[in-house]
């Protein structure tokens, strides 16, 4: 465990960088970042750039208009400093970060971005950038990931990825791949504008599409006021609904070992494992949509996903020498799958929808963890329908088989839950991603929806990769475990990747998969972060000296 462990979790009482205001159907997001509250020593937040501190609280701010304000239809994103909306990530920062520092960093700005798009698509939450300065860098990326950006015309604002000409490295939050596929930049334009230092500005970026509209400073505020509301008339969020407050965390902080009311995670050092264990609903659950709103944030599809996202960021982050994560559940399936039955009836309402979608975020958020998963299916388990996304995001599954007491054997069960409401960034069910959309085997899987499978039933069905029974169970986990940790992590990181994400490619997966990789390597590499490496010079008054040799 680290001396300074970053935590995810905040409130708008304590930020430091964002500012949230709320006008009916429209939330206002604004960008004031405390150049002196970075979140390590080393650096100051000039110009509204960024670190992860500021992205935690970006996180956090949308996570609250989601759930605590479902009234707000549009989310405008803006600065509150003069002629600067955002300068992207703060260069020192990156120059003197570690390499899994500035890895794990683009890793969870690509999450936070991609979580806007998620919201646009699937809870009718739109979100407008209202670029009212300079925009380079992630800060442009932040406006990509916006539904629209409208861009101030004063002849001094542009956008810019200016990261391939000035620091020898690329756009780290999907700015390349959102200029090509989200926005259409014509290819050749593109490479003029991530070679470009100064950006583009004014008509210029609209004709070439790199932002959707532009307006003279006089007008600019009633422009995107007007559009905002009219992106909110598109949106089916409620005007009335009655709004969640996430309150802080019920979490206990022990040196191995982190503690959540529906999750705990167990730290074996001398091993490097951890045992995640997801706990079942106990006790009566609301059916109907009162009892929804009256449990508000203690209910349990919701508390449970904000339980296992703090956990896996804060292991992501804080744990990096934990490699193998072993993933358990406990409790009754049964209560589990009436869960589902409750979120299947419900889905359409804004509360329900938006559980789906934080559960659907955190089961993704599991998937593109550079980590060993394994699920272990043993006496007490519960991999029954939304839990069973658990051991389906895995690298392998193993369930135990008990051949002389058949009624304490664990078991599996599917539901409709997992054909469909939880995608992968691919767009694939974690079914279709494990028999690559082969209907035989989705079929016979389905035939089988709410039916308890044991071992032997789950690995006939391809559901499980192995069923040893109470014999050797012990020793074949055991040894799996062993052989996994020996096993060097960068290999299996690109390993892992590659065989997680087998199905269609999207914008998503190029950012997370072709992007991340590309970056992973570049961070490393002396003409980005060697002596006189483009990354360590930046601001120094010194000469880039590059390796001209293509590699």
């Amino acid at each position: 465990m680290t001396d300074t462990r970053v935590d995810y979790q905040t409130s708008p009482a304590h930020y430091r960088h964002w500012k949230l205001s709320f006008d009916g159907p429209v939330a206002t997001l604004s960008a004031d970042f405390d150049e002196n509250a970075g979140l390590r020593p080393g650096y100051k937040l000039k110009l509204n750039s960024y670190d992860l501190g500021v992205d935690i609280e970006l996180n956090d701010a949308i996570n609250r208009i989601r759930f605590e304000h479902p009234e707000v239809r549009t989310v405008v994103v803006t600065s509150l400093k003069d002629k600067v909306f955002c300068s992207g990530a703060n260069i020192f920062m990156l120059g003197v970060s570690s390499h899994a520092w500035k890895v794990n960093f683009c890793k969870f700005t690509n999450e936070t971005r991609n979580g806007l798009e998620d919201s646009s698509t699937h809870s009718g939450l739109k979100f407008l950038a209202a670029v009212n300065g300079a925009c380079a860098g992630g800060g442009y990326e932040l406006a990509l990931a916006c539904d629209e950006i409208i861009l101030v015309d004063d002849r001094s604002s542009a956008v810019s990825l200016p990261e391939v000409p000035l620091l020898g490295v690329l756009p780290g939050t999907g700015g390349l791949t959102r200029v090509t596929d989200k926005r259409h930049v014509r290819h050749d334009l593109a490479d003029i504008f991530c070679t470009t230092t100064e950006g583009v500005r004014g008509q210029k970026a609209k004709d070439w599409r790199l932002v959707d509209d532009i307006a003279k400073p006089a007008v600019f505020a009633e422009k995107v006021k007007a559009r905002a509301l009219e992106l909110a008339a598109k949106s089916d969020r409620p005007a009335n609904g009655k709004g969640v407050t996430l309150t802080p965390l019920q979490r206990t902080i022990e040196a191995d070992r982190l503690v959540y009311p529906h999750v705990t995670v167990d730290i074996d050092r001398v091993k490097r494992v951890a045992t995640f264990t997801v706990k079942a609903p106990t006790g009566a659950q609301p059916t109907d949509i009162a009892g929804i709103e009256a449990a508000g944030v203690n209910w349990y599809p919701l508390a449970m996903a904000r339980d296992l996202e703090d956990a896996i960021l804060s292991m992501r982050t804080n744990e990096l020498d934990i490699g193998t994560w072993l993933i358990k559940t406990s409790g009754d399936a049964k209560a589990v799958l009436a869960m589902d039955a409750t979120l299947a009836e419900h889905q359409k309402h804004w509360l329900v929808r938006e559980t789906l979608g934080l559960l659907r975020r955190t089961f993704s958020r599991l998937d593109v963890s550079s980590r060993s998963l394994f699920a272990l299916i043993d006496e007490g388990s519960c991999f029954a329908g939304t839990l069973l996304e658990l051991a389906l995001a895995c690298d392998r599954s193993y369930q135990l088989a008990l051949p002389d007491a058949p009624a304490k054997a664990p078991t599996i069960t599917v539901s409709e839950m997992n054909f469909g409401h939880y995608p992968m960034v691919t767009g694939q069910s974690r079914l279709q991603r494990r028999f690559y959309d082969e209907q035989p085997a989705l079929d016979a899987v389905r035939a089988k929806v709410g039916q308890s499978l044991d071992a032997d039933a789950a690995f006939a069905l391809g559901l499980v990769t192995s069923n040893p029974d109470d014999i050797d169970w012990a020793d074949e986990v055991r040894i799996v475990i062993e052989e996994r940790v020996a096993m060097s992590p960068d290999a299996l990181t690109g390993m892992e990747a590659n065989l997680r994400f087998n199905g269609p490619e999207n914008m998503f997966t190029r950012v997370f998969g072709r992007l991340t990789a590309w970056q992973n390597w570049i961070f490393q590499r002396p003409n980005a972060v060697g002596d006189k490496g483009a990354l360590k010079v930046y601001g120094k008054g010194d000469k880039v000296s590059f390796d001209w040799n293509r590699v």
